[in-house]
């Protein structure tokens, strides 16, 4: 009798080496990457043009100082209409009966301003003094402008971890906010002045030009440092200053100079199509930039002159400068002059100089190596 063939398929192989080898693989391409980390995160400690970039870029969103230029940008949205009011009545006024004077000015005033510049510029007409409008000006200049120069001052606190129990009070915020409305004011005038002389001055060629924009460009580094020493509740020299007054200054003329290139090719177009909508959105966005160049000068500068650089890459291996940076967040939530505040870190590698002399953080006292902190 022939013997019956079994019709039951093999058993399927154990498919257990697989799942092996594909988390075998999965585990490699994690440690390949780490590697990676690794070799970028020593190279730049190595490095100090690597290691500062890095280490301000990271403590720009430790800080969260995308937040505090957005709050600033939006302030500086609501006084900047106040602004012109204001400099347009003023200029009615000193200049009345020099139409020529007058449209150099606003010209050049205006031309500062790339998202509404030339729609204020067709619509402003001969200029008259307008005491309504003065008065207006001021008063909306004064209300919103307080409110711009109070979040730059928050912004300038939160970036040098001042504690808030050493903040100013409503008084003291406000003076200071004040004293920074008058400084603004005559760098607004100085530069329009700068930038009136400088359509004189292309009349002598490139070095005209090249000295009008230099002189333009100090200006900007002297505003910068002025608000920095005056918004800052933190006493500082201004050699401290002149790092991130130069980098703010670099990026605020390019931001200027990249937001006119900008309307001129694309909002321009698009304004015909979505009206005052993309004025709105491209005022917004480049006050926002602005913003954020003067915070990310700020952090440069309390980077530099701390010395919180290198920063470590991967969270694993805290730099010197990683742990005093940790302290000095900690510090910042201290609220009552009797409070004490402090971090505890995990012990680092042998030859780490957390706790060394030199943690410049800029309160007296300074107890981030002191016994108990771990």
């Amino acid at each position: 009798m022939r013997e019956e063939q079994s019709t039951k398929r093999p058993a399927a192989p154990h498919n257990g080496a697989h799942d092996e080898a594909q988390e075998g693989s999965v585990q490699r391409v994690i440690g390949s990457g780490k590697g990676l980390l690794a070799r970028l995160d020593r190279l730049q400690r190595r490095h100090r043009w690597l290691a500062i970039p890095y280490a301000v870029m990271k403590k720009f969103g430790e800080d969260r100082a995308g937040q505090l230029a957005a709050l600033i940008a939006y302030y500086g949205f609501f006084s900047l209409f106040p602004l012109l009011l204001a400099f347009v009545s003023v200029v009615g006024f000193v200049l009345s009966g020099h139409p020529d004077l007058q449209s150099k000015l606003l010209d050049s005033a205006l031309a500062q301003f790339p998202v509404i510049g030339d729609q204020l510029k067709h619509n402003v007409g001969e200029l008259k003094g307008s005491t309504v409008g003065l008065v207006a000006g001021l008063v909306g200049l004064v209300w919103a402008g307080l409110g711009a120069m109070q979040a730059a001052e928050t912004a300038l606190d939160e970036v040098w971890d001042v504690p808030i129990k050493e903040r100013p009070n409503f008084l003291i915020a406000k003076l200071r906010a004040v004293g920074m409305l008058l400084t603004l004011g005559l760098g607004i005038v100085l530069t329009t002045a700068l930038a009136t002389a400088s359509t004189v001055s292309r009349s002598l060629g490139i070095v005209g030009t090249l000295v009008g924009g230099l002189m333009s460009l100090l200006v900007t580094i002297a505003l910068f440092i002025a608000s920095f020493k005056i918004l800052t509740n933190r006493p500082l020299s201004w050699r401290q200053l002149i790092p991130g007054a130069v980098v703010g200054a670099i990026g605020w003329t390019a931001v200027q100079l990249i937001g006119g290139w900008y309307i001129d090719n694309h909002v321009r177009g698009a304004n015909e199509v979505y009206g005052t909508f993309a004025v709105v959105i491209g005022l917004l966005s480049w006050l926002y930039l602005l913003a954020q160049v003067f915070v990310f000068a700020a952090e440069v500068n309390v980077v530099v002159s701390e010395r919180l650089w290198p920063r470590s890459l991967v969270g694993d291996d805290l730099t010197d400068a990683d742990r005093r940076a940790l302290r000095r967040y900690a510090r910042v939530e201290e609220r009552l002059d009797d409070e004490d505040v402090e971090a505890r870190l995990p012990s680092g590698r042998e030859g780490d100089t957390s706790g060394r002399d030199g943690d410049t953080s800029g309160r007296e006292g300074d107890t981030s190596g002191r016994e108990g902190d771990t």
